[in-house]
């Protein structure tokens, strides 16, 4: 057991820890995009896909303290390297060069996050945690996003967590050891490409309901 908590209290446990918190985090993403996408088929599809996750009833509740839990050891996890490597390195560099792969999502990971997290916290008071006695989602997702100001803050959140996945996605694989030489690139481009169904498929979403509304 001893052995098992040092190597999840050491540096490279963190970084594992991240890494596969991080991947869950993407796999729900991708099925969470999947299920809004039935408001493209209208106010009935979208309910029905709402009351089949509602119909779950205790597996819903058991994904929902999962995530929770997932985000807090991503969350504690991150925050903690990050603030490891700054003081293993308190004076920044002068320069910053874009050798070796920096990109902006590598460079933003930290501020990207707490953004996320902050988006997060205003998607779940807007949509879980508000009074549906004389509503349903569906009213609630139109007053919301008929608000210009609310479209605009989700699109930009959007595009936030794109710019973190895109760096998350492959270096999670990374981390895990699940890279070659040979098919890095492969990975690399497709978690591009995944980052841009993220930030264009939720993205979206506001822009239609707008104008629906």
């Amino acid at each position: 057991m001893n052995w098992l908590v040092n190597t999840l209290t050491s540096s490279i446990g963190k970084k594992l820890m991240m890494a596969v918190t991080g991947l869950c985090f993407c796999g729900f993403l991708a099925v969470h995009l999947i299920g809004n996408l039935t408001i493209y088929g209208g106010k009935e599809m979208f309910l029905g896909y709402v009351e089949h996750l509602h119909a779950l009833g205790v597996l819903i509740t058991l994904a929902e303290f999962g995530l929770i839990a997932l985000a807090l050891i991503h969350i504690i996890t991150g925050l903690t390297l990050y603030l490891q490597n700054l003081k293993a390195r308190p004076i920044r560099y002068n320069t910053y060069k874009s050798a070796g792969g920096r990109t902006i999502g590598s460079a933003t990971m930290p501020y990207t996050g707490i953004l996320i997290i902050l988006f997060v916290l205003l998607h779940l008071l807007t949509f879980r945690f508000v009074d549906k006695t004389n509503t349903n989602d569906f009213q609630i997702l139109v007053t919301t996003f008929s608000q210009f100001g609310s479209v605009l803050i989700y699109i930009v959140a959007v595009i936030i967590a794109a710019i973190h996945v895109s760096h998350g996605l492959w270096s999670g694989f990374q981390t895990l050891g699940l890279s070659h030489p040979k098919y890095m690139p492969i990975i690399m481009g497709l978690s591009v490409v995944f980052a841009v169904i993220v930030g264009v498929g939720f993205g979206f979403i506001p822009i239609y309901v707008s104008l629906i509304a």
